[in-house]
C-alpha cells in the first residue's frame, strides 16, 4: 500500500455551500479511484504567502489516502487542474515517516497547543525572574551608590 497526501487551496469567495460541496467532491474523486481515505484535515483559512488569482488568503483542505498504486493520482490531478475553483493544488507521496508523523498528529502526540503551552509558561518563569532581578537591581545600585559616597568621605577626610 502506497500512502498519499492531497492538499488543494479552495477559492475563499466561494459560499460555504460551494466550499464543502468541492471538498466532497475530491474526497469522492478519490474513493471512486478505488483509493482508501485515511483522513480528512479542513485548516479552514488561511493567509496565502503571496496572492494567487489575485486572492490573498485560500481555504486548505487535506486529504490522506493509501492506495495500491500510484494510478489514481493522475486522474485526480486532472480534475483539480481543470477545476477553476481550485487555486492550488499538492500531492505527496509520504514514506514511512510522514505516515508515522500523521498517526502521531491525529493521536495528540503532536499538537501545536503543547508547543504553545510550553512557550507560555517559559514566558512567564522569565516575566517572574525578571521581577526577581528587578527588586534585586535597585538594592545593588544603592549599595554602590552609599559606597561611593563612603569613598569620596574617605578622600575628603584624608586630604
Amino acid at each position: 500500500m502506497r500512502h498519499y497526501e492531497l492538499t488543494f487551496v479552495v477559492d475563499p469567495v466561494l459560499s460555504n455551500e460551494e466550499i464543502q460541496s468541492i471538498r466532497q467532491t475530491y474526497e469522492d474523486l478519490v474513493k471512486k479511484q478505488g483509493c482508501t481515505i485515511v483522513h480528512i484535515e479542513d485548516s479552514g483559512l488561511k493567509q496565502l504567502a503571496y496572492p494567487i488569482n489575485k486572492r490573498n488568503s485560500g481555504i486548505y483542505f487535506t486529504i490522506e489516502f493509501s492506495s495500491e498504486n500510484g494510478e489514481a493520482i493522475a486522474p485526480i490531478e486532472l480534475a483539480l487542474r481543470r477545476d477553476e475553483r481550485i487555486m492550488r493544488f499538492l500531492t505527496i507521496s509520504l514514506d514511512k515517516f510522514g505516515v508515522k508523523y500523521n498517526e502521531d498528529k491525529r493521536n495528540g502526540l503532536i499538537k501545536k497547543v503543547q508547543r504553545l503551552k510550553k512557550k507560555a509558561s517559559k514566558s512567564t518563569e522569565k516575566t517572574a525572574d525578571k521581577d526577581k532581578g528587578k527588586q534585586a537591581e535597585p538594592q545593588a545600585v544603592e549599595e554602590t551608590v552609599d559606597a561611593d559616597t563612603d569613598d569620596d568621605n574617605d578622600a575628603d577626610g584624608d586630604e
